[in-house]
């Protein structure tokens, strides 16, 4: 299995915004680029108005650091990009020095499949300020987009309600990483499989499909279509039966089933792709049961999402899986989860820490100082809190969590009887720690997500109002956060 960045072949380092190459240009032309800093990968708002987000990307992220390195086609590249004047953008020697870079970071990460929240860090980054910064857009592009879709799925799948749920986007994802890293994360936040064959090939992933309406259509008729296929993947027929009209369908997939069964084979079952599914299924199933084929699975699809699955099942329905595209692949209610990546603090001449912030007029948008941790609070196994702290000052106790977007409000004081780091160091100095079968999988991140989302609280998994969940600053953080408030309005 691959982490995905492979069919891209070829060097990923110009994955980037300009202005992260000049940015460490200045610093090394000013002779810090060496100097430690450290950022953090949040996001400010949980995503389609729900209370958690699913971790994904988190495992291509890391091994676009592994192989962070600037090939000689990449620095001629550079060298051609000419500033306002027509002269170089980039000095030879800066070019030499990103030539001669390897990537010497500590980072610390979310294992992926965790259910995280607003304002802590998925992601820190530990080391040259020059090479923390060049990676800030590809990090964040990788993460941002496979956890929308794994906190999508993952949605999908509880409005499912057990019943399995196929991603069948590629064909309307927004290009090829929109339709591999989609499969990869929909998997992760626990779809059953995908029409994606190359993901399945890539990743594991279970891959599923049978027929389209192109071969109902190419066929003289829907039973001699019916027929051809049978005879063609006889182990593989679940009938798509709405090209024409969808309950004759039905009649002519049973009389299929039926010369399947005569061979020695099974009916797997039919689809439904238009129409009212509620009551198409609940009349395909009585149909299927009196014609002797129980066990035939009736298959969905037809731009569904979490809220129409949802009001289908209220209505009755006999579905046995769901397939789902198109509102899946592309987050189609909210098409980017908005993550950030901000300096934190950096490394003074006398080596102490420097803590920074950013204002604004948002309390959403102003950052937290410091070299970031989470400590995740358990009571009974559920999850009660995530308590953000300084990891150089240490976990305040006892813990309370100030409230971040409104700093005025009494401190949350969780009971919880288990506390665990949420950040495990993958990157020291720029290695990564550990040999690659101690690695993530995409079934252990899978795993973690169930395990993760039957750990939260119901108020905080439903779709309408959840309740919040309890993130905040510890006192350190928090009272240095104010302080650094007033000191930068002043």
């Amino acid at each position: 299995m691959t982490n995905g960045l492979d069919v891209y072949g070829g060097s990923l380092a110009l994955l980037t915004d300009l202005y992260q190459l000049t940015m460490a240009c200045g610093y090394w032309k000013a002779g810090v680029a060496e100097h430690e800093a450290v950022f953090h990968l949040t996001f400010r708002r949980s995503p389609f108005g729900g209370g958690y987000a699913i971790a994904a990307g988190i495992e291509p992220a890391l091994a676009y650091l592994e192989r962070l390195q600037f090939t000689s086609d990449d620095l001629g590249y550079l060298a051609e990009l000419r500033d306002s004047a027509g002269a170089p953008l980039f000095p030879r020697p800066f070019l030499d020095y990103l030539g001669a870079l390897r990537f010497a970071c500590s980072v610390e990460a979310v294992r992926e499949g965790s259910v995280v929240f607003p304002h802590e860090p998925l992601l820190r980054v530990q080391g040259p300020i020059a090479h923390a910064q060049l990676v800030e857009t590809t990090l964040l592009t990788l993460v941002n987009y496979q956890t929308l879709v794994a906190t999508k799925a993952a949605r999908v799948c509880q409005a499912a309600r057990g019943a399995p749920v196929l991603e069948f986007g590629l064909r309307r994802a927004q290009g090829l990483d929109g339709g591999l890293g989609g499969s990869r994360a929909a998997y992760i936040g626990g779809v059953a499989g995908t029409s994606n064959v190359l993901a399945g090939k890539m990743f594991g992933i279970p891959v599923r499909g049978t027929h389209a309406h192109s071969w109902v259509m190419f066929h003289e008729s829907e039973p001699a279509a019916f027929r051809a296929y049978a005879a063609a993947l006889p182990g593989n027929c679940t009938f798509l039966v709405d090209t024409y009209d969808t309950l004759e369908g039905v009649r002519h997939a049973i009389d299929a089933g039926k010369a399947l069964r005569a061979s020695g084979h099974a009916l797997g079952g039919i689809r439904l792709d238009s129409g009212d599914l509620a009551h198409l299924s609940i009349s395909a199933r009585a149909m299927l049961d009196e014609a002797g084929f129980p066990d035939a699975k009736i298959v969905a699809s037809n731009d569904l999402d979490e809220t129409l699955i949802g009001d289908i099942i209220d209505q009755g329905a006999r579905i046995d899986v769901w397939g789902v595209g198109t509102k899946l692949i592309t987050c189609y209610d909210q098409p980017a989860l908005g993550g950030v990546y901000k300096l934190g603090a950096s490394r003074a001449a006398d080596g102490t820490w420097r803590d920074v912030i950013k204002l604004s007029e948002q309390p959403i948008k102003i950052s937290n100082p410091g070299v970031l941790g989470v400590k995740r609070l358990r009571k009974a196994g559920e999850l009660v809190g995530d308590a953000i702290y300084d990891v150089e000052r240490g976990l305040a106790e006892p813990i309370a969590l100030h409230d971040i977007e409104h700093p005025g409000r009494p401190a949350a004081i969780p009971r919880f009887d288990a506390a665990e780091d949420l950040l495990h160091p993958v990157f020291e100095a720029g290695k990564r720690i550990g040999p690659p079968d101690t690695r993530d999988t995409l079934e252990a991140a899978r795993a973690r997500a169930a395990s993760d989302l039957a750990a939260l609280s119901p108020r905080t998994k439903r779709f309408l109002n959840p309740q919040p969940y309890a993130v905040g600053l510890d006192d350190h953080v928090h009272h240095q956060k104010l302080e650094l408030i007033a000191k930068a309005r002043a």
